[in-house]
């Protein structure tokens, strides 16, 4: 998964997509000869010269970082009148994530004429939550204690979700995906539901971005979801850390921010500059309104 969906590989729900058609798709042992004759054995080179079919070679740069650029590179250049075309994208394979301009260049190959697919997207905040620690947690707790405190985590963010007008987009089993349509209902909800499970013994971290999302059914992808995901991961425990995005959305929210620095987030492009929400009160104070 992390060679080939560096994006989502820490996505479970993907993750457990992928391992289930790993297990439908061949034999542990049928895998294993697939994947040894693939990468150390076959070698096709010498017949590229003798293709004469219309050919389309097609790869993800992956940020300049990607091993199949120049496997790709050196097909397209030694099958005669080919076409190569590389993506930015990050994920070797391509068909994970917006994928519109692939289709397009398809189109455009078989038939001649281009055919842009516009996709649903959307400005949207996006908040990442995910419990600190859990799989510690749960062989501690035991299934049945860690089933009853997931039960009441899921609760208390499902309330916050209502309570600050944000739609749960994706239950992660340890974690939520939430869309708002302001940052600091975003942020505020985040405080709310750091500060709500404290006295359940857990912590969790936040991530909270803003950005154009692709609208999916009732699902949200593209850069700025997994810009999100990213961000979650640099907060530490009870820690919610926003982009610069955010922070100079909010201004004059009263909301306040500690720099955090300069960082590369895994599998997408440039360098963030991210930032920590200050604590803006404390259990029993008066909460701040959404």
């Amino acid at each position: 998964m992390g060679q080939a969906f560096p994006s989502v590989a820490t996505d479970p729900r993907i993750c457990a997509q992928v391992a289930k058609v790993c297990r439908a798709s061949a034999t542990p042992r049928a895998a294993s000869a697939q994947a040894r004759y693939a990468y150390t054995e076959l070698d096709a080179r010498s017949s590229l010269p003798l293709v004469r079919a219309p050919t389309l070679v097609m790869v993800n740069g992956g940020g300049g970082q990607s091993a199949y650029v120049p496997i790709a590179r050196y097909t397209a250049e030694h099958i005669e009148g080919s076409r190569f075309i590389e993506f930015g994208g990050a994920d070797p394979m391509f068909f994970v994530g917006p994928n519109s301009e692939v289709i397009a260049e398809v189109s455009e190959f078989l038939t001649g004429e281009r055919e842009l697919v516009e996709s649903d997207r959307i400005l949207a905040t996006v908040l990442f939550s995910d419990i600190v620690r859990s799989t510690e947690r749960a062989a501690a707790d035991g299934d049945h204690r860690w089933r009853s405190l997931l039960d009441a985590h899921d609760e208390v963010v499902r309330q916050q979700l209502t309570k600050f007008m944000g739609r749960e987009v994706k239950h992660t089993g340890d974690g939520f995906l939430a869309a708002f349509d302001g940052p600091a209902r975003a942020v505020r909800c985040a405080q709310a539901i750091v500060d709500r499970v404290q006295p359940l013994g857990i912590e969790v971290r936040v991530g909270v971005h803003t950005g154009e999302c692709e609208v999916r059914g009732d699902d949200l992808a593209g850069l700025a979801v997994h810009i999100g995901s990213r961000v979650m991961g640099q907060a530490d425990a009870s820690e919610i850390c926003v982009t610069s995005t955010v922070k100079e959305l909010v201004a004059g929210s009263e909301l306040s921010f500690t720099e955090l620095g300069d960082f590369a987030l895994k599998g997408v492009p440039d360098r963030w500059r991210l930032f920590r929400v200050d604590r803006e009160w404390t259990r029993g104070e008066r909460e701040p309104s959404p």
